[in-house]
């Protein structure tokens, strides 16, 4: 039986609530993980949570997604104090809701039905000034980060054009919120961002005392990630053979993917598994709990899974 981390354990959250993030299910990813890592690769590193969570000498968060890596490079080259003054002038320009300071009553809102009603038309000019942005300075990052935190979920998603385009939410800026960021951007000071394809990672730069975490977009789940065909069969196969490369290498992986959901199955993913037996197969859930991998689909929920070669 894995050991597991204590649920009191503090975690690092990350500021973004990005599709896919893994801060529930860290308590039993990481007691999975080596105990020795010299370099930490997260290739698919989303919102980072896994990343900032991981004690490892050296750690490279990689994500094909450039706009989050510029954001996170500003982050971890910025004093929090001075971010957060940017970030309070775009509140106060675009007349945004401040409830830290002013409550739910004082924009005709309370908690339960939320704040889009009164955002609503501050937040589409806030959208459209950025998107019309060329300078990517600090007014422009704390412009894109306002736009997560007012926008529907606190989510990322970008058009094919590349015009931040989801609708307001109902929360805003709040102590929450400002506490979380400020917490993330004290804790990355050591990772280094990249922005590649993760066919691209010069893995071969890796030693045996390093490791590889790979968590893609799942395949068979809808997501934003999966809009305009941005992760496909192919994508798939050319990630498990690198996997399989590593393997060969002797150079440790884990890998996050779903095996089932909503009645349809990876199987892709469940061949590749068969071929390799040698490889561990650990179900996830949220009552933090981990099993063997067994050959029982489990068709009304989805079946995450944390893959390992060791």
């Amino acid at each position: 039986m894995q050991s597991k981390i204590s649920l009191s354990k503090k975690y690092i959250a990350s500021p973004l609530n990005y599709t896919g993030g893994k801060l529930k299910l860290l308590p039993q990813i990481l007691p999975l993980f080596p105990k020795k890592i010299e370099t930490f690769v997260d290739l698919f590193c989303g919102g980072c949570n896994v990343g900032v969570n991981v004690n490892a000498e050296k750690i490279f968060c990689n994500d094909s997604n450039e706009k989050l890596i510029e954001f996170f490079n500003y982050l971890k080259n910025t004093d929090y104090k001075a971010f957060f003054r940017q970030i309070s002038k775009v509140i106060e320009e675009f007349h945004l809701s401040n409830t830290a300071e002013n409550g739910y009553s004082f924009y005709g809102c309370n908690s339960s039905a939320g704040l889009s009603s009164y955002n609503r038309e501050h937040f589409l000019a806030l959208r459209e000034n950025f998107n019309s942005l060329q300078t990517k300075d600090s007014y422009y990052f704390a412009k894109f980060y306002i736009l997560i935190v007012y926008a529907f979920n606190n989510q990322i998603r970008f058009n094919s054009k590349g015009f931040y385009n989801l609708p307001v939410g109902k929360r805003d800026f709040n102590k929450r919120m400002s506490e979380k960021l400020e917490t993330f951007m004290s804790s990355i000071a050591n990772i280094e961002f990249t922005s590649k394809d993760f066919r691209e990672f010069k893995t071969e730069i890796l030693t045996q005392n390093d490791f590889v975490y790979a968590d893609p977009p799942y395949l068979i789940t809808c997501a934003s990630y999966n809009e305009l065909d941005g992760w496909n069969e192919n994508n798939e196969i050319d990630l498990l053979k690198m996997l399989d490369k590593l393997n060969e290498r002797k150079l440790r992986f884990a890998l996050s993917n779903v095996l089932s959901a909503k009645g349809k199955v990876n199987n892709i993913l469940d061949s590749w598994l068969n071929k390799n037996p040698e490889y561990k197969c650990y179900h996830l859930n949220f009552d933090y709990k981990n099993s063997n991998y067994h050959k029982t689909e489990r068709i009304n929920k989805a079946d995450e899974v944390l893959i390992t070669n060791y």
